[in-house]
């Protein structure tokens, strides 16, 4: 009875705490939506919003294609199909996906989504059963039940209004088609090349098919998370739900089991029983502690140790091995290479009566601003400001991580095929490609394809990308000949590249053409060269041979035959004029040499009579060289 009237006071604590804090915030629930597109019929044609469910896999960055089945039997679906002898398979006589359409109420939305995935639907829409705006359909908690089937559900759902619901249901009443578009692409936001997400968790490991789930995520998607921190793609952040305990309640043994800080900082106790096992407080710690190990790692470059650390942890220290808390805690943090002072300090005092940087944060940061609610729900994962709706599972997650980054920059991880589909392997995507070199200008991305002139061992392709692709600049000439003509005959090539150009095709001298196609020139018939009287032509590829008549000499750039060799007669000229060129120039030295040295001289002269007076006959006398 005492355990009983315990639990019962935690639950009516919990209560108090929740209502004052709902009413000393602002903060909003945020309905996480995606686009539904009626192709057919054209009444129904136009656009609708629906709320992502809280469970399945939606197919962020994606789309589906299906016809809408309103089933006669078991239309709330909280029954199995089987019972009823319905299967969507059997109805589906087109291929196409079924998206089944089903009321809401009686049971969970969770229940309904399983039973029609077991019939063969490919996604669900439950038609809300009143005027409301759209909420967001959860999964149910601490239900044993359901937890058996909640991580089996694989297939995307949806609510949608009452009054879209209602028009459907009319006309698959008169026996038309409806033909459906759901549409994820833009359900996150994808503005740049790195995308930030946050995870909202929770250190305790005794809360049930929640904790389980999220630690089961942690362990699985650890991998893809540290590829990508390691990488620079994202920037993740942990976050940690608290709640703060009422002034009035301060001194209460609830408050003081599951609170730090004199009551400003508080969790649910684990076993929710106040009198043995793990305390509120004792959780609150190591949130805080997982703060602090990451904000440590983060500080010296090794943001991801995070996850080595949360799944160590929730291996090595828990609470049905009665080791979980501060001690294992430290050991962990020692083998991961982390300091244990730094993170000691980044604790503080859990005792002392004043707010916690690190905690008061955390509370603030739970509040919705902008495009983002509040976190509600636990575990929570916003992608790029939003909130990501879903099963916590590896590769739906990592489907909404790519779906948030700017098209053509999406890490290799997100052109997985388990997660996207390549569409430049059908028919090239639609794009430009060239069969002989293999180059094309598909480039497969997380949405879809771009069609883009791609760049090849450092050429630049140019070009719309669709119907046609150039190679630019002096190094095209290197792939594929820059996709012009050419050609080798005996040893010798020709080509219509020419590395002077940075683009278009070009035939070379000797030949005619358009650059694709080259053909050689007959100089000798078209009479372009070896047109002198004495000359003999005869064509060859690529050009031609002018050969003289006799001992004579060809000149191209003259057109001309010259003598290959002279006469004595010209010999002796040639001699001749040597000589009178050579006699010509010893004259010419030998009177510089003495117009030289007579200007010497008169210079002398002028030096001399200024520092030594000659007789006035002697000054006018010229300087002799003495004889010997």
């Amino acid at each position: 009875m005492e355990g009983d009237n315990i639990g019962k006071g935690v639950v009516r604590f919990y209560v108090v705490v929740l209502l004052l804090m709902s009413s000393s915030v602002s903060g909003r629930f945020v309905v996480e939506k995606n686009s539904i597109t009626v192709i057919a019929p054209y009444s129904l044609r136009g656009k609708r919003q629906s709320a992502i469910g809280n469970f399945g896999v939606p197919d962020y960055g994606g789309t589906m294609i299906g016809k809408v089945v309103y089933p006669e039997k078991g239309k709330d679906a909280c029954k199995s199909f089987e019972e009823f002898g319905v299967s969507f398979n059997k109805s589906n006589s087109h291929s196409d996906p079924v998206f089944v359409l089903i009321d809401r109420g009686d049971c969970y939305f969770a229940l309904k989504v399983w039973n029609a995935q077991n019939a063969g639907a490919a996604a669900v829409l439950v038609a809300d059963d009143r005027d409301e705006p759209l909420i967001t359909m959860d999964s149910p908690e601490e239900d044993k039940a359901a937890a058996r089937y909640l991580d089996k559900i694989s297939i995307p759902s949806a609510l949608i209004e009452k009054s879209f619901g209602d028009d459907l249901k009319k006309v698959l009443e008169k026996d038309e088609v409806i033909t459906i578009k759901l549409d994820w692409t833009e359900s996150m936001p994808h503005p740049d090349d790195r995308v930030e997400y946050e995870f909202w968790t929770n250190s305790n490991d005794e809360c049930g098919p929640r904790c389980d789930d999220q630690m089961d995520f942690v362990r699985k998607f650890k991998g893809h998370a540290q590829i990508l921190e390691k990488g620079g793609y994202t920037l993740f952040t942990p976050h940690y739900i608290t709640w703060y305990c009422p002034e009035a309640f301060v001194l209460t043994k609830q408050c003081k089991s599951q609170c730090i800080n004199h009551g400003r900082y508080c969790a649910p106790d684990p076993d929710q029983d106040l009198s043995e096992g793990y305390e509120g407080k004792d959780v609150v710690k190591e949130n805080l502690r997982q703060l602090c190990v990451h904000r440590v790692a983060n500080d010296s470059s090794r943001s991801w140790v995070w996850w080595d650390y949360v799944t160590d942890f929730h291996i090595r220290c828990t609470m049905k091995d009665k080791n979980y808390g501060e001690e294992c805690a430290e050991e962990v943090i020692k083998s991961l290479g982390l300091s244990v002072d730094e993170v000691r300090k980044c604790m503080g005092d859990p005792e002392a009566d004043a707010d916690h940087p690190v905690l008061k944060a955390q509370q603030e940061a739970q509040v919705g601003g902008g495009s983002r609610g509040d976190v509600t729900i636990l575990p929570t994962l916003v992608i790029n400001n939003v909130q990501y709706r879903g099963k916590l599972e590896r590769t739906a997650v990592l489907k909404a991580l790519c779906a948030g980054f700017k098209e053509t920059t999406e890490p290799l991880v997100c052109l997985n095929g388990d997660i996207e589909t390549n569409e430049c392997l059908t028919n090239n995507g639609g794009c430009w490609k060239t069969i002989k070199a293999n180059i094309s200008a598909c480039k497969d991305t997380f949405r879809g394809r771009v069609c883009e002139c791609p760049i090849v061992s450092g050429v630049q392709f140019r070009g719309d990308g669709y119907t046609h692709c150039e190679a630019f600049g002096p190094a095209r000439c290197t792939i594929e000949n820059g996709f012009c003509w050419s050609e080798t005959r005996d040893g010798e090539t020709f080509s219509a590249c020419l590395e002077n150009r940075p683009r278009g095709c070009q035939c070379p001298p000797g030949f005619k053409g358009d650059g694709q196609n080259c053909e050689d020139i007959d100089e000798c018939k078209e009479r372009t060269a070896c047109q002198c009287r004495d000359c003999g032509c005869k064509n060859k590829w690529g050009g031609y041979d002018c050969k003289c008549k006799g001992n004579l000499l060809y000149i191209a750039d003259q057109d001309t035959c010259i003598a290959r060799n002279s006469s004595r007669f010209g010999w002796f000229l040639t001699l001749l004029v040597l000589a009178s060129l050579v006699g010509i120039g010893t004259a010419g030295y030998v009177f510089y040499k003495y117009r030289l040295r007579s200007y010497m001289d008169s210079e002398i002269m002028a030096i001399m009579s200024q520092y030594m007076p000659l007789d006035q006959n002697e000054a006018h006398q010229p300087l002799q060289q003495s004889s010997v």
